[in-house]
């Protein structure tokens, strides 16, 4: 059995990058025991210790940062490597026209679209106009060739990749009666404004999932085009807003609005790339998304990964 794996560069490159077990286990896809289990297992292979564990924030012991060294010219030239062999494959320049059902999604797909337009620079990229709700359709006629949606339906001929889970939440104001409360529930809201994205109801998760279930209709809804938008509104007690997780992560961290959870249990739901099947084996395509998901969790905050 050979002693350093290439898995075990990745694992120590995503946890420095994480800077804890727990998150490296989120991004890796792994339950954070399997992971502790692996990083022990390669420490009693080399005899080593790798990482201070009690540290705050987490450090590298000599032999770690060794590692790490070996990570951070290894792996790029990997990845590089199989991109090459994927264009020597023969296939055909790539086109990646997509849309988002999602007005949020911005926030990790311009990051996602920088680096791979660099790994990718023949790829012809596009975001038409026109098709940023219900758009699934245009995958069949080809007018589109990827769909980031939280809503799959059964379509013949389109193949649905699980990309990570978020939990949406209700934004209320700090003075808000609610600040502090952990969870509200549906009733709660008929006597409230409720402040949307100016889509339709059926394309968002706090009718569909919390509030349709529940036959509830809010007092008053208000439309805001833009997060940005939406809280000042939500922060001066015009309203309260439903909105994932991630969305919220920065105003939370400024300590501009609570946040709350949609019911006890919660709301929590699952973001796809709706793509045709006949293109799953497209290197492209498959590095694309591949891109989208480690994108997203490096940028995002409060995801987990989509078999979690």
């Amino acid at each position: 059995m050979n002693t350093l794996e290439l898995r075990h560069l990745r694992t120590l490159a995503t946890v420095r990058d994480t800077g804890s077990l727990s998150a490296a286990a989120l991004r890796l896809h792994l339950t954070q025991s399997a992971l502790s289990h692996q990083v022990k297992d390669l420490e009693a292979r080399l005899g080593q210790t790798l990482f201070l564990r009690k540290s705050r924030p987490l450090r590298f012991t000599p032999a770690g940062q060794r590692l790490l060294d070996l990570a951070d010219e290894v792996l790029p030239r990997l990845r590089a490597t199989e991109q090459e062999l994927m264009r020597m494959s023969g296939e055909r320049p790539g086109r990646l026209h997509l849309s988002i059902e999602c007005h949020s999604c911005f926030q990790w797909l311009l990051p996602t679209l920088d680096q791979y337009h660099r790994q990718w620079p023949e790829v012809e990229i596009d975001i038409p106009e026109g098709h940023q709700f219900d758009a699934l359709p245009a995958l069949g006629s080809e007018q589109l060739d990827l769909v980031v949606t939280a809503d799959p339906r059964p379509l013949t001929g389109v193949h649905y990749e699980p990309l990570f889970r978020y939990q949406s939440l209700l934004a209320v104001g700090r003075n808000h009666r609610w600040a502090g409360r952990d969870w509200v529930a549906p009733q709660e809201l008929a006597e409230e404004t409720l402040i949307t994205y100016p889509v339709e109801h059926a394309r968002q998760d706090i009718f569909t999932q919390f509030l349709d279930p529940a036959g509830v209709r809010p007092h008053r809804v208000r439309t805001a085009a833009m997060a940005v938008l939406m809280m000042p509104l939500v922060a001066s007690g015009r309203g309260v807003c439903g909105m994932p997780n991630w969305a919220l992560a920065e105003y939370l961290e400024q300590d501009y609005v609570c946040a709350l959870s949609l019911g006890e249990g919660g709301v929590w739901r699952t973001l796809y790339a709706a793509t045709r099947e006949e293109d799953g084996h497209l290197p492209w395509m498959a590095d694309f998304l591949r891109t989208a998901r480690e994108t997203a969790f490096r940028v995002l905050s409060g995801i987990r990964p989509a078999s979690a």
